[in-house]
């Protein structure tokens, strides 16, 4: 963006400059636009697209010559205070993956690496956002990738790109997008993850609308005689054809073919030696009749053909004209074609129009079959502008604004969102509302952001239906609301109950609302009251962030009715049984713990009866600020159990397993990482040998550093060595306690038991030492207690600190990195050796 707020972009692969005509439209400057055939590039040049001569770059983009003629106008940009490109756009050459390309060359991976090329020049740019549109295979087409193997191309863009950026693909037709015609395309789009706090790649995406039919389209243009200008529009053109093809489509009823007239010679032939040899029927859509009342077809770059895809008029013996054709691809009316103004075009002679069109029809026609419509990427600058134009406050400088506005006061907060002085986006706006919510910590609401929601967002099932009822519990400041309506956009009718406890939350939200475009199709029902006591109906899907928060007992009692889970004083453990009771799907989510800890293992056995379509493990970057690790559960109710797709966003794993092989019984809890590997090592292994126990009772307060005579020694976790072999000094950590307090905890009854053995606790370097004399261990250490007599021996206690059983148990604790403690089902893993010629 440069000094004065003018955004800039740089396309790839940009033809004739269709597509991307509509950032310049939006008010974006072009930095430099590459394209390999040269009339093609002329036309860019003529709609005067860049700001400068050397920002239109012809070549090959593989070669180094063409990408440093890129960068060196970048640098250029810079000079003039463009601190960074904010946009850069690929569109790849599609042969070799297009379904409409029957004979697919040999070399269509070769080509299809092309794409490979784009994502290293935006690895290299490092742009805001980046934006690819290509065949609706695209993402699923294989290419050469960097390290020369052969992957999907959504696999490559995911790997070089997804650290840098949250990325989001969508198969789209462009016919529901604004687009007056039928093009099913994949559309990728990217956004920095520094900015995924505040804007996530869904939103960025055209805006769904009614499609419109052909003679809403172009019916009010002027009907053509046999080789007819019209008048006052040079390029609404009658194009001639052999004449005697005529009558194969002049008696044909709209959706007709001419494969299908009855009298042979208005069949489309040849005649070789006065026979007539019928033409082969590889489409069916050749020499077809549009329909007035249905949208108009994928426009084809091969347009100007009676015999290619749809190309014959609904009611005129012709192809579309190129007016048509600019009309059903949305390109504005007066985007240029040639170095001459339209008014001049029409006062040439017709002899004159003729030569002209002549040279130049098929160029455009051919531009105009590949081309992205206009409104597309119009609809994406536009989204990108508006978002840039924003302001977007970190948390530090939103607390300023709180201070300095004093928004803790409802009255002052209602007032700043809805005058919105300083242009803030709403999901600082939103972050705002969440941050001075004086019941925050009592309702336990912690501020969902985009980037959460849009990985969601992937995964949220689509629904055949003309209605659907939705839910969101604890909606707080709303921030599921604009993917609810992005996802179910077509849906024409989509009844949302929004819940909260909070009164102030609901009013806030009322507020933020009004500041977005709600679609007709959404149906907003605000419901003040306790999500847990509100079962109005059957939803078809609950989605949300529950409270994460333990109740007191006495509370608990209001709603143990309809849990099964008796044990639990989770309150997000409530809200998730009661959305798998009420609700065909689920999108929730919830602590990590739910995977494994011993709380939730009748949960755990209610959630395997069921589908679980995909658990989605955020790690710790769920909540900025709040030290948990989260995951996103998403369970259809109504299915059996099947697979379960398994994507990690800290690790970027993404695997479908067999739900039975990660909800294995034979293990105490879930196991989603589950693999070859890790069944490797379980083969060879004997497990739930131990029980455990563990003292948090020895602390700070009552021990000290230093040895005194009455004192016994408490062994902490540091204290073991890496391999377990050895018990270390520490200079200020090792601690001691005196022994007649010692003798008053629970921990005491391990005092001198030389048949127990010690494992540090919140350890992914896991070690195994057997308790040694005249020691007590703080709750740093758990105590493994041998269920039946095991005497382990130095190699098989060796075995835990390898390198094969660290890896090992990082799978069996599911990669976490908060809930490592030593329980009494993660004890399970401290197994011993079948042989011991296993150790290594």
């Amino acid at each position: 963006m440069i000094a004065n707020n003018t955004l800039t972009y740089i396309s790839l692969f940009s033809s004739a400059g269709v597509g991307c005509y509509g950032f310049k439209q939006a008010g974006f400057e072009c930095i430099a636009t590459n394209e390999l055939i040269h009339r093609r590039l002329n036309i860019q040049k003529i709609n005067k697209k860049c700001k400068y001569p050397d920002g239109y770059i012809e070549g090959d983009i593989t070669k180094e010559e063409t990408k440093g003629l890129i960068f060196n106008e970048i640098k250029k940009w810079e000079s003039e205070g463009n601190d960074k490109v904010d946009v850069v756009i690929a569109t790849p050459p599609c042969q070799g993956m297009s379904v409409a390309n029957h004979k697919k060359a040999d070399n269509e991976i070769i080509r299809n690496s092309l794409v490979v090329e784009s994502v290293e020049i935006i690895k290299k740019i490092k742009p805001r956002f980046f934006l690819f549109e290509n065949v609706s295979a695209f993402w699923k087409t294989g290419c050469t990738a960097p390290d020369g193997s052969i992957k999907a191309i959504g696999q490559v863009i995911m790997e070089e790109l997804g650290t840098d950026y949250i990325i989001m693909n969508q198969i789209l037709n462009f016919k529901n997008y604004g687009a007056n015609s039928s093009r099913t395309r994949t559309v990728v789009i990217g956004v920095e993850k520094h900015l995924a706090e505040f804007i996530a790649p869904v939103e960025l995406f055209p805006t769904y609308r009614q499609e419109k039919v052909l003679r809403d389209v172009i019916g009010h243009l002027p009907e053509l005689d046999w080789g007819q200008f019209a008048p006052e529009d040079f390029y609404h053109q009658f194009r001639t054809y052999p004449e005697e093809m005529r009558k194969w489509i002049h008696d044909l009823k709209e959706g007709e073919s001419a494969f299908d007239n009855e009298e042979v010679e208005k069949r489309p032939h040849k005649v070789i030696n006065n026979t007539i040899v019928q033409n082969q029927r590889k489409n069916g859509d050749k020499y077809t009749r549009q329909v007035w009342s249905k949208v108009a077809p994928c426009i084809h770059t091969r347009n100007d053909q009676l015999a290619s895809q749809n190309t014959v008029h609904p009611k005129e013996d012709r192809v579309f004209t190129i007016r048509e054709l600019m009309e059903l691809m949305t390109i504005p009316y007066d985007f240029k074609w040639c170095d001459m103004e339209l008014k001049k075009l029409n006062k040439l002679s017709l002899e004159e129009k003729s030569a002209l069109l002549k040279k130049e029809e098929i160029n455009i026609r051919q531009s105009i079959g590949e081309a992205v419509p206009t409104t597309i990427f119009y609809q994406i600058a536009c989204n990108i502008k508006k978002f840039i134009t924003q302001n977007h406050l970190s948390a530090q400088e939103i607390n300023k604004i709180i201070i300095n506005y004093d928004l803790k006061s409802i009255k002052k907060l209602k007032k700043f969102i809805k005058q919105n002085e300083l242009n803030l986006g709403n999901a600082t706006l939103a972050r705002i509302a969440e941050l001075v919510n004086s019941k925050r910590e009592n309702n336990s609401a912690y501020f969902t952001n985009k980037f959460i929601v849009n990985e969601i967002f992937k995964e949220l099932p689509d629904f055949e239906k003309e209605e659907i009822h939705v839910i969101e519990p604890s909606v707080g400041v709303g921030n599921f609301l604009p993917f609810i309506f992005k996802k179910y956009e077509s849906i024409p009718s989509v009844n949302i109950d929004v819940v909260d406890i909070d009164k102030d939350a609901l009013e806030i939200l009322k507020l933020l609302l009004e500041k977005m475009e709600i679609p007709d199709n959404i149906h907003l029902k605000f419901v003040n009251t306790d999500s847990l006591k509100y079962r109005e109906k059957h939803y078809d899907l609950t989605i949300g962030n529950p409270p994460f928060t333990k109740m007191k007992a006495t509370d608990v009692k209001d709603y143990m009715e309809f849990n099964v889970n008796k044990a639990t004083t989770n309150l997000y453990e409530f809200f998730l049984e009661k959305a798998v009771q009420t609700s065909d799907f689920v999108a929730m989510i919830t602590p990590k713990a739910l995977l494994n800890t011993p709380e939730f293992e009748t949960t755990r056995k209610m959630l395997e009866q069921l589908r679980v379509e995909g658990i989605i493990d955020f790690g710790e970057n769920g909540f900025k600020g709040v030290l948990v690790e989260t995951i996103c559960i998403l369970v259809n109710t109504r299915n059996k159990p099947y697979k379960t797709k398994i994507k990690s966003l800290t690790l970027n794993i993404e695997l479908e397993q067999k739900q039975n092989y990660i909800f294995d019984n034979r293990f105490p809890y879930w196991i989603i990482y589950r693999n070859t590997f890790f069944d490797k090592i379980a083969k060879k292994m004997e497990f739930n040998i131990f029980s455990v126990f563990r003292d948090r009772q020895i602390t700070n307060t009552n021990s000290i550093l230093e040895k005194k005579k009455g004192f016994i020694r408490v062994l902490k976790s540091r204290n073991i060595s890496d391999d377990g072999t050895e018990i270390l000094a520490i200079e200020g950590y090792d601690a001691y306690m005196e022994r007649t307090e010692a003798e008053k905890l629970a921990v005491y009854k391990y005092f001198n038991d030389l048949n127990v053995y010690l494992t540090p606790n919140m350890t992914y370097k896991p070690r195994v030492t057997k308790m040694k004399p005249d020691i007590i261990v703080n709750g740093s250490v758990a105590i493994l207690i041998p269920k039946k007599p095991v005497d382990l021996t130095e190699y098989q206690m060796k075995y835990f600190s390898t390198g094969e059983y660290r890896e090992f148990y990082k799978i069996a604790r599911n990669y976490q990195t908060r809930s490592l403690n030593v329980d009494s089902n993660s004890c399970f893993w401290f197994g011993r050796l079948a042989k011991e010629e296993d150790i290594i």
